[in-house]
């Protein structure tokens, strides 16, 4: 909302910068989102008045005018003006006056005539032409007063951005009543109008749709003459308001609107038939608006009707047919009070947003209709004449005064800090609120127009504003410094974050909604559906992270990432008995080479035991020893995957995208992923010291045949079980097939460490120990050594 500050200044004048005024209202919540000059800068311009014109002796379109100033003298001037003639006052630039765009005047020669000035026209001193031609001024215009001070030009725009529960603030009164709270100043409202009734003419008033306006009041007033000039002074305030003037009623209701902030409309009472029905739109009825837009209407929109047609969409805008014209002699004037929800969103369904709109939407004082129209009745009858006839009042208003119970214990227990009762008073006091106390409360009744005062917090929140939020104190926070155990055996979902990030993998953060298609190359059956979802893009509730992450390497692969490593954590929906379960898990996924290119770089692409040592690193982390055994999972190759399993319990899988799915997604190379669930891995086994023994190990290496089912785990955690206790380590060291082995046969080279803590071991005591584990590994997977 645009407003003068001249205009409010005549209302309430503190003592303080324009700066200061702006920055006070912006810290009480009334956001300024600019100030800018309501003209631009020029001098030496002056009211002058035409007392003679005589043709120009050598152009057809000039004509040489006598100018008055005020002086003894008067000034000759060239112009080309159509509308100058004898009498008009209009701006006049004297010699070495200096217009917008550094435009200095000086004495010039046009076809041969001197001309000492320059008359001017609205736009040429940056104002908005309201004719072409001159700008011309009332006959009252003190001629040789400087033109800025006689239109107040050194005045400012305020542009307050507001948000919508402070429609209390959408006129200048509004406004006013904030500065005025603000500064402790006196506010200079303008007096009630009281207008005398001299004829008996009324035109009847029917509400239909009483929830939707029930507060409806009308007013006849004849002998208008709509062709009376609107005043300069209403002009420059509708200007500076953001308004255009139209014509001296259209202005007054204007001026109306921006003063006390309630939207009227005034109709040719001589278009109107039969009476004024509030109503609802018939279906498909038709209303052309004054902006010549035809609507076709809903049975949901609230019209103005008389008993033939639609005269006005409510709240909204007027219609063509009945609107003032230059021919209007009987004015019917309307001011009404419609319940927010029922203009909410109606003007945007058609595309419009107009001022009375916008008011209606956030809500206008229902209080407020009655001091309007005589408001606007007191105008019309001092600028356009007229009589006016009785008011015609339809009020179903029940709404009783809202009353708010304030705990002055509270307000220091929000706020943080004690403010004396009586201070507390007069702010709210300030704000139109009535206030009734008794000892440690205040039984506070809030005013029509605060729609957004409803409870204790809100009145405190008023205090804190008005006080002002940069005047607030500031208090240390104390906190008690009280320290809580940390279990060693915990890990944190971020130590393996940090973990996967060392590794060279980046965090995503994926919806927890997928489409049916992503969730069905992962998991069979029922799918938590989604009652109302965004799209069906995201239609059901993820049982997996691994299409989100397929989905993630996807959108890089298009974007020109040849190398993703992705990880994500989160939730993932799996049906149950009682609905579904949600489960915390923590998945990655690796594609393209196994290292960034460089010229030290091989361009090897990853496979499955690059991800089963990422995975491997992870466990470590939680030094937890895990079995890696081949599964099947749906979405995976069925011979590159592995069920993870810690005490004979599942706690994730790994393994390979299965080959339909990388051709159907067009990955052009296999990808890799891992799922681990994280409500399992949440302890960890701690670490237990023991000595470093001072003897020196011994190494046996053993080469097994076996059968090519056979793993190599197996033969690990069986050496591991058979060896004893002086075992410290079994590696695998060598795979082999081929010339020397049986097909269906493998050799499977195994390493064994052995180193007594307390002593040195003899030949003899590692080589029964060797014929141990050969004896189990025979037994148990047939394995034979090799030769």
């Amino acid at each position: 909302m645009k407003i003068s500050e001249n205009w409010l200044r005549e209302w309430v004048n503190p003592s303080i910068s324009t700066d200061d005024l702006v920055a006070q209202l912006t810290m009480a919540g009334l956001e300024v989102d600019a100030v800018e000059p309501v003209a631009k800068a020029f001098s030496g311009v002056v009211v002058a008045e035409i007392v003679g014109i005589e043709p120009h002796p050598d152009a057809e379109k000039l004509r040489v005018c006598q100018v008055s100033t005020g002086s003894s003298d008067n000034t000759q001037v060239v112009c080309g003006a159509k509308n100058a003639r004898v009498g008009l006052k209009a701006p006049f630039a004297q010699v070495g006056a200096v217009l917008p765009e550094d435009f200095k005047i000086k004495k010039a020669k046009l076809r041969g005539v001197e001309s000492f000035g320059m008359l001017c026209g609205a736009s040429e001193l940056g104002l908005e032409d309201q004719v072409d031609g001159l700008m011309e001024l009332p006959q009252d215009a003190p001629v040789g007063d400087d033109f800025r001070i006689y239109l107040q030009l050194d005045d400012n725009i305020i542009d307050i951005d507001l948000t919508p529960n402070r429609g209390d603030c959408l006129s200048i009164r509004g406004v006013a009543r904030e500065v005025g709270v603000l500064n402790q100043t006196e506010v200079n409202e303008v007096a009630r109008a009281q207008n005398a009734v001299t004829i008996d003419t009324t035109f009847p008033v029917e509400i239909e749709a009483q929830a939707d306006c029930p507060k409806y009041i009308g007013r006849v007033i004849e002998g208008v003459d709509v062709t009376q000039p609107t005043p300069l002074w209403m002009i420059e305030k509708l200007r500076r308001g953001g308004i255009r003037s139209i014509d001296p009623v259209v202005d007054i209701t204007n001026y109306v609107l921006l003063e006390l902030g309630q939207p009227m409309h005034a109709f040719d009472l001589d278009a109107l038939q039969g009476g004024i029905v509030v109503r609802k739109a018939k279906a498909n009825e038709k209303i052309t608006l004054l902006d010549a837009q035809e609507l076709t209407l809903s049975t949901d929109d609230l019209v103005i009707a008389d008993h033939d047609k639609a005269l006005a969409l409510a709240g909204i805008m007027g219609g063509e047919g009945s609107g003032v014209s230059d021919k209007t002699t009987r004015l019917f004037l309307e001011s009404a009070f419609f319940e927010p929800i029922a203009i909410a969103g109606r003007a945007r369904g058609y595309g419009l947003h107009t001022d009375s709109s916008h008011r209606f939407e956030r809500g206008v004082d229902f209080q407020l209709q009655e001091r309007a129209i005589e408001r606007a009745t007191e105008l019309i009858l001092s600028i356009a004449g007229g009589e006016a006839g009785p008011l015609v009042v339809k009020d179903f208003t029940v709404k009783e005064p809202k009353k708010v119970l304030l705990k002055l214990p509270r307000v220091k227990q929000l706020l943080g800090f004690s403010l004396p009762k009586e201070a507390i008073v007069n702010m709210l006091e300030g704000l139109s609120i009535d206030v009734a106390s008794s000892d440690e409360k205040l039984d506070c009744t809030i005013p029509s127009f605060r729609f957004d005062l409803a409870i204790e917090a809100d009145l405190i929140e008023e205090i804190a504003r008005i006080y002002g939020y940069d005047n607030l104190p500031t208090t240390q926070l104390k906190l008690p410094a009280s320290f809580y155990p940390k279990s060693e055996s915990e890990v944190s979902l971020m130590s393996l974050k940090q973990q996967l990030v060392a590794l060279g993998y980046e965090e995503a953060i994926n919806y927890s909604f997928i489409s049916k298609d992503e969730q069905a190359n992962f998991a069979e059956g029922d799918q938590i559906e989604v009652l109302n979802p965004i799209s069906s893009d995201m239609s059901v509730m993820r049982q997996s992270l691994l299409p989100s992450l397929l989905k993630s390497v996807k959108h890089n692969i298009n974007r020109q990432q040849t190398r993703v490593r992705l990880f994500e954590s989160g939730r993932v929906y799996l049906p149950s008995a009682e609905g579904f379960q949600q489960d915390l898990r923590l998945g990655g996924i690796i594609y393209g080479t196994h290292s960034p290119e460089g010229w030290s770089n091989n361009t090897k692409v990853v496979d499955f035991f690059d991800v089963k040592g990422d995975v491997s690193a992870l466990l470590s982390l939680m030094n937890l020893t895990c079995d890696f055994s081949p599964s099947e999972k749906q979405g995976l190759h069925p011979g590159q995957t592995a069920s993870i399993e810690y005490n004979d319990q599942e706690i994730g899988f790994l393994g390979a995208i299965h080959p339909s799915i990388v051709k159907k997604l067009g990955l052009g190379q296999d990808a890799f992923v891992f799922e681990l669930s994280l409500d399992i891995l949440n302890k960890r086994a701690l670490t237990e010291f023991s000595a470093i023994s001072k003897f020196p190990s011994t190494r046996r290496d053993l080469a097994f045949i076996v059968s090519d089912d056979i793993q190599a785990g197996q033969l690990i955690q069986s050496v591991n079980e058979s060896a004893g206790d002086y075992l410290t380590d079994c590696v695998l060291f060598d795979v082999y097939t081929g010339t020397g082995v049986e097909e269906g046969m493998k050799s499977l080279a195994l390493g064994l460490i052995f180193q007594h803590p307390d002593k040195s071991l003899s030949d003899e005591e590692v080589q029964s120990t060797i014929d141990v584990v050969v004896s189990t590994l025979s037994q148990g997977y047939g394995a034979t050594l090799r030769n």
